[in-house]
């Protein structure tokens, strides 16, 4: 398993979200993501989680973040591919109805 988590584009507007994903590696990735999606010409964000091999909370903290820079863009945001171990842990939080889950 990576010990390193990545974001990444794989075509305009869709960010891949990869790795393992902990209190440590979620750091730059907030900060990479709130760039592009300052930066994105487009009117939906979308990030896709399928590359995720590992998470813990602070994914979810991650996504929450960026549900936020994307409403404060004016924008729309999809969440594509959750892990089940994201989903466990967003549904004991009661997120599971705020994140804009989709496929």
């Amino acid at each position: 398993m990576s010990t390193q988590a990545h974001l990444g584009e794989k075509v305009p507007g869709v960010m891949t979200l990869s790795g393992l994903l902990d209190h440590q590696t979620t750091v730059s990735l907030r900060q990479e993501g709130q760039r592009y999606i300052q930066q994105s010409s487009t009117d939906v964000i979308v990030i896709d989680c399928a590359g995720v091999e590992r998470s813990n909370s602070a994914g979810l903290s991650l996504l929450l973040s960026f549900q936020r820079d994307v409403l404060q863009a004016g924008k729309k945001l999809e969440v594509w591919n959750l892990p089940a171990d994201m989903k466990q842990i967003a549904s004991v939080s009661g997120l599971l109805d705020i994140l804009p889950l989709s496929h």
